[in-house]
């Protein structure tokens, strides 16, 4: 039985990851703040199960209770793949580095860059216990290589989880394990990520009209295309380790 963990699984490009998923025969945990309830008649058409877990993904000091909680109450014994989905993320706070107080800045960075590189590790380690081979994907952002007037703290938390992603890769292929870490760059999409940046003050974020004319020219890309996207990358043997997979090279 193939398994899939999905952070931010509520809406969006999450959500329409662990539909993709659930089609292909996956049973799917998704993991947000709030219930998803709409997720379990995809589920039963294919034949799997979608099981929804409440979860803040700041509280870094409980997921090792919350994995323990999704593999002793939400999967069988007999896992034969594992994949793991970071795709949660914010991006507030929009602003000029000097204007970030600490505690923003820490919140950010904990549900950007701490949590995925935290969860990855633990569901690493679960998956060597049990001889399990583990494919994790986690969302990036172009941002991770363009520094951007007002998203000093989005533009960094994203560097970093590419540099965890090559680096927990080579790990991975140095220990010659069946381990398979990528991450992927969405591009622009409509989402409610994008209202929040078209809704910041330029003064904050220099790039606003821009992102305004995304919107209003109708250039954003719609969140169930980039998840095929995403879900191709994941689901493909030929995967591969420690790459930057950018959304962008896949559509026509």
């Amino acid at each position: 039985m193939d398994y899939a963990i999905v952070t931010g699984a509520s809406q969006g490009l999450g959500k329409e990851i662990a539909k993709l998923l659930l089609s292909y025969g996956v049973h799917v945990i998704g993991i947000s703040r709030s219930k998803v309830i709409d997720l379990h008649s995809v589920a039963d058409k294919f034949k799997v199960t979608f099981q929804s877990v409440t979860y803040d993904l700041v509280d870094v000091a409980n997921l090792e209770t919350l994995l323990d909680t999704i593999t002793t109450k939400y999967m069988e014994n007999n896992v034969t793949k594992l994949y793991l989905v970071n795709n949660a993320a914010v991006i507030e706070p929009i602003n000029q580095g000097a204007h970030i107080s600490p505690t923003s800045l820490n919140y950010h960075f904990q549900i950007n860059a701490v949590t995925p590189m935290a969860l990855t590790n633990l569901f690493l380690q679960f998956a060597n216990q049990k001889d399990i081979p583990l494919t994790c994907l986690t969302v990036t952002s172009g941002a991770a290589e363009k520094p951007t007037f007002g998203w000093t703290a989005y533009c960094s938390s994203k560097a970093s989880v590419n540099m965890y992603t090559k680096t927990i890769a080579k790990e991975q292929d140095e220990l010659n394990t069946k381990h398979t870490i990528v991450a992927f760059s969405p591009g622009v999409m409509d989402t409610e990520m994008q209202a929040q940046i078209r809704s910041s003050e330029k003064s904050a974020f220099q790039a606003v009209d821009t992102f305004k004319a995304y919107y209003e020219t109708k250039r954003l890309q719609q969140a169930g295309k980039i998840a095929s996207i995403a879900t191709e990358i994941m689901l493909d043997n030929n995967i591969e380790n420690g790459r930057i997979y950018y959304a962008r090279d896949y559509l026509s």
